[in-house]
């Protein structure tokens, strides 16, 4: 290949890949430029600083030798002397670089080959740069593409400006793809790694369903009906939540359609998967009771704090399990939807229960206060639970219980305070014995159990429960697709009360007592493990 050859030879070819790779022109002339460079290089030395430059406008190539201007030269291959430069350019200066012009080459076939290479390298790496810079705003979107082939069970698409992988734990159950084969998928994630940019596509994400709702129903792309909430069961059962902004448009019936024609283009491209549409409420209550649909609910019973809620079904008709479903899956996706952990009952179930937690609460009151069956049982059906209840209460509450007059009230909450005072005591025993430092009483929200519970689950310093997560502390549930929920106990199972929050509270507070940050830094960066590890990470 000679330089001297058609001059817009180069530039036709920088044309032709430019179009064919869909990159800049530009990039491809610069790759042109650092490949004739390199191959000069071999011709002139290695440590010759050889430069190409290519006219993008009319293809000529000139090939230059820059060398630095030095007192004295130590390489003559890139090095010049002032007073040698001086010749060339008077002005010239130590520091300086001088160009000096090369005559044409003619390429060799290793240097042409080597040329090819650079090229070919340049051009792979412009086109992965703009594969990922096209794709990686795109996260969230639905694409078709091709299958181009498959590999060990994953699916590889070709989306005509780039290719995705589909996992095999990202296709449908019983799913297969051949060469050729049309595909739609959801991109949920896009990487940039040394092979190229990674295009994650996924067909059993909850938004794919989502987005193709979104697709079949116009009120929703509109927006004037919401999709607030999704859960699936992959290739099974679905439920997704909408509620609409219109209170003239029917959130259900619109996802539905005419004769069901818009969701059942949904459940064809799920491959027949089914779908619940249930209307969202912003009162839990309700709309827990609509996601266990078609199960008749009886009663709900709510807690905040733990993000629990307790749901009721009569015993007839065969209700518990409608709202259990097979294996599981009509509570699970139940829960997945609402993001609350639920417990159903029957009603049979529920009276036992509280018939059992009525007599617990009077063996309780009995024993810790030395009363008879009677008065136990007149302070359970008040709805005392625990002792401490009782010694906290005002004392004309207790005194307005029917049998009870001041002086009874009074004496039962002085029992109840020796009580507590006895247990408390129990507690510090039990702390000194374990090894609990004295500090870890210092930190907000430690309470004597939750000290000796610590210390059971070896955590006996401030900084010993500044490295916890909230996690160990609570516990955990893993929730696995097709499997019921795994819960895992922390150090405070078993201490009633302590939410998340406490708990995340006590171990931020205790980074603060360590000095792992200062109240200040609590306070700019807010709560959460993430914020706590950041600023872990910060003061050490």
């Amino acid at each position: 290949m000679a330089v001297s050859a058609n001059k817009l030879e180069l530039l036709q070819i920088a044309d032709a890949v430019a179009r064919e790779k869909s990159i800049d022109r530009g990039i491809v002339i610069a790759a042109m430029e650092d490949a004739i460079a390199k191959a000069a290089r071999a011709r002139y030395g290695s440590e010759t600083d050889v430069h190409a430059e290519i006219d993008a406008k009319k293809g000529e190539l000139r090939l230059s030798r820059h060398m630095l201007v030095v007192d004295q030269v130590e390489n003559a291959a890139n090095q010049i002397s002032l007073k040698d430069a001086q010749r060339a350019n008077p002005g010239a200066q130590v520091g300086d670089t001088i160009a000096d012009t090369l005559p044409p080459l003619e390429y060799g076939r290793i240097a042409a080959q080597s040329a090819k290479q650079v090229i070919v390298q340049k051009v792979r790496e412009a086109e992965r740069d703009r594969q990922y810079m096209e794709f990686k705003d795109r996260i969230g979107d639905v694409v078709n593409g091709v299958v181009k082939r498959v590999e060990y069970g994953s699916v590889i698409v070709d989306l005509g400006r780039g290719e995705a992988i589909v996992r095999r734990d990202e296709m449908l159950p019983r799913e297969s793809f051949r060469n050729g084969d049309r595909v739609r998928a959801y991109i949920f994630d896009v990487r940039r790694e040394t092979r190229g940019p990674q295009i994650f596509l996924s067909r059993t994400h909850p938004q794919f369903m989502a987005k193709l709702f979104q697709q079949e129903v116009p009120e929703i792309y509109d927006g004037i009906v919401e999709i607030k909430a999704v859960a699936r069961d992959p290739g099974s059962r679905a439920k997704i939540g909408v509620v609409s902004r219109d209170s003239s448009v029917d959130p259900v019936g619109a996802c539905v359609g005419m004769r069901g024609s818009r969701v059942q283009a949904v459940v064809n491209e799920l491959q027949g998967e089914k779908i619940d549409i249930i209307p969202w409420s912003p009162d839990i209550a309700t709309f827990v009771v609509n996601a266990l649909a078609p199960a008749e609910v009886s009663k709900v019973v709510i807690d905040e704090d733990r993000e629990r809620i307790e749901v009721v079904v009569p015993d007839t008709n065969n209700q518990l399990s409608l709202a259990i479903g097979r294996r599981g899956q009509n509570v699970r996706l139940a829960s997945q939807l609402t993001g609350w952990d639920i417990d159903i009952l029957t009603e049979t179930e529920e009276s036992e229960r509280r018939q059992a937690d009525f007599e617990n609460s009077t063996r309780v009151f009995m024993e810790a206060l030395n009363v008879d069956e009677v008065v136990g049982q007149l302070l359970a059906s008040e709805g005392f639970t625990s002792v401490e209840e009782l010694a906290l209460v005002d004392i004309r509450e207790l005194a307005s219980i029917e049998g009870f007059d001041e002086e009874t009230a009074t004496e039962l909450q002085a029992r109840a305070s020796e009580y507590l005072d006895r247990v408390e005591t129990e507690m510090e025993a039990r702390r000194l014995e374990l090894g609990v430092e004295d500090a870890l009483k210092d930190v907000p929200g430690v309470t004597s159990k939750i000290l000796v519970k610590l210390g059971e689950g070896d955590v006996k310093t401030v900084e010993d429960l500044a490295g916890c997560a909230t996690d160990d502390l609570v516990g955990w549930t893993e929730r696995k697709e097709g499997a019921e929920p795994v819960k895992f106990a922390g150090i405070l199972d078993g201490v009633e009360g302590v939410t998340r929050d406490e708990a995340e509270d006590m171990i931020m507070q205790a980074r603060v007592k360590a000095g792992w940050i200062t109240e200040e830094e609590l306070a700019k960066n807010g709560k959460g493990e993430d914020a706590g590890a950041e600023i872990e990470a910060e003061a050490e």
